[in-house]
């Protein structure tokens, strides 16, 4: 159990693919001791199993490199695609934006107004809320996080407009907040007010990883860990995200002798949840994320724990994460546990659809030791639920199921051009996710990562069963 005051973190292995040249990349694959590369920065007398590990720290690191490289031409590239799909949207569609272009009437987007779509939003375009979802149904929570989740990729006026205009509910504060190791704003998060329940309900969503910022991608793609003294290891890249300061760690408090701190996720976001739940002692909130946004979802509470904030854990109503990745080792999983899922009230629901890679990355082997914990509901590509420990093929890269990958990849492409007659028109797919649904024909894993695949789990899951094991 970690201690009052721990407010420092311990070991650690941190890779710099920033300083790795190509001769470095080399030494990783045959030099004998790994201590002291600079590629890798551990502290002095820390051991390491370096042959258990040498390979996954260099594709960890070629990776970062490669995305690195190509980050720049890949944002313009996103920013164009973003743009355009904007302005066929704003012109009603392509035919009705060449006859504005004749007329001379086209109508031009403008970024961060509150109809300016991001790219992962037009994956999945639906910003209302299931009306048939009440909010005294057992999966309400559930169904809310994920349009929670899916609405933090979007800019603030966008958000606030779907908040008040659509939901009907009270937005309290959009975050932007500092990455002290990327020395740029690079976390966003949102709050919003339900009181359409008999209590009310504080709903905190994180963003997750934004389809062109392979910045963004680097952390996902990073095995770099920081150890928790007397909790366990800790993903680095997504402690980084949530507010790791350099030579602090995650203090319990920051410093008042330093003068406007930055805004880092994990301490404004305390502070607004303090402030909201002090006037309304009734009050609950639900914390939601997807992907790299999930990942943050369920360390928020975790490092909560970690600093006994135990009048803050006993207002969490349950934490939804939507596939997320791994974010920590076995002991670090055994230590949240205690606070979000142990038998006598399980707080912590992770959704997993079908072959979602994300979901099962950082591996979980004995070199890199990362551990899912919690509940997981694992959906198939029939959106039938099943409520386990672990997803099915949780590495994804067993060859037992390479071909049933692929055959399953087909029938969701078909699947996408069907579901929106057999189940409603609000289940029609767009053609940007049927583009999407395509690149499965050759990597099988990318897609099922999608926003609209997890919001139909929530819209159509209607087992009695699951509505059960998650009270």
């Amino acid at each position: 159990m970690a201690s009052e005051d721990d407010s420092s973190f311990g070991n650690h292995m941190v890779l710099r693919p920033d300083k790795t040249r190509a001769f470095h990349l080399f030494q990783l694959l045959f030099r004998k001791k790994l201590d002291g590369h600079v590629s890798i920065e551990t502290p002095i007398g820390m051991e390491i199993d370096w042959e258990k590990r040498r390979w996954t720290i260099f594709i960890s690191v070629l990776l970062q490199k490669i995305l690195m490289f190509i980050r720049k031409p890949m944002a313009w590239f996103g920013s164009v695609i973003e743009y355009w799909m904007n302005l066929v949207m704003e012109n009603h569609g392509f035919v009705s934006l060449l006859f504005n272009i004749l007329k001379g009437r086209v109508v031009f987007p403008r970024k961060g107004s509150s109809t300016y779509r991001s790219a992962a939003g037009f994956c999945d375009t639906r910003t209302e809320l299931d009306w048939k979802i009440r909010p005294t149904d057992k999966k309400y929570h559930a169904a809310l996080s994920i349009m929670a989740a899916k609405l933090a990729y979007e800019n603030e006026s966008f958000v606030q407009s779907i908040v008040r205009h659509q939901w009907n509910m009270e937005f309290l504060g959009f975050y932007n907040c500092w990455n002290d190791y990327q020395k740029q704003f690079s976390t966003q998060a949102f709050m919003f007010s339900d009181k359409t329940g008999d209590d009310e309900l504080i709903v905190v969503a994180f963003r997750g990883t934004e389809p062109f910022d392979l910045v963004q991608w680097c952390t996902d793609v990073d095995i770099s860990y920081y150890q928790i003294p007397n909790v366990g290891k800790v993903h680095e890249g997504f402690l980084r995200a949530l507010g790791l300061q350099r030579k602090l760690g995650l203090p319990k408090e920051l410093s008042r002798s330093r003068e406007s701190p930055p805004p880092y996720a994990y301490y404004v976001i305390r502070e607004k949840l303090r402030e909201e739940l002090s006037r309304n002692e009734r009050a609950k909130f639900l914390v939601a994320g997807h992907s790299l946004g999930g990942a943050l979802a369920i360390l928020f509470p975790s490092i909560l724990a970690v600093h006994r904030e135990n009048w803050l854990l006993e207002r969490l109503q349950g934490v939804y994460t939507f596939g997320q990745p791994r974010v920590g080792d076995q002991n670090f999983g055994e230590f949240v546990e205690q606070y979000l899922d142990n038998p006598k009230r399980r707080r912590y629901f992770r959704y997993v659809y079908s072959n979602d890679i994300v979901s099962r990355v950082p591996y979980d082997d004995s070199a890199l030791l990362y551990k899912h914990f919690g509940t997981c509901v694992y959906f198939n590509s029939f959106y039938k639920p099943k409520v386990m420990r672990e997803e099915p093929n949780k590495n994804y890269f067993s060859l037992w199921t390479v071909i049933p990958k692929y055959v399953n990849a087909w029938w969701e492409l078909i699947r996408g051009f069907l579901i929106g007659f057999v189940k409603g028109p609000e289940y029609k797919e767009g053609w940007l996710m049927r583009y999407l649904r395509l690149t499965a024909l050759v990597f099988p894993g990318l897609p099922p990562h999608a926003l609209q695949d997890y919001d139909n789990c929530t819209r159509l899951e209607t087992s009695l069963m699951l509505n059960k094991r998650l009270v």
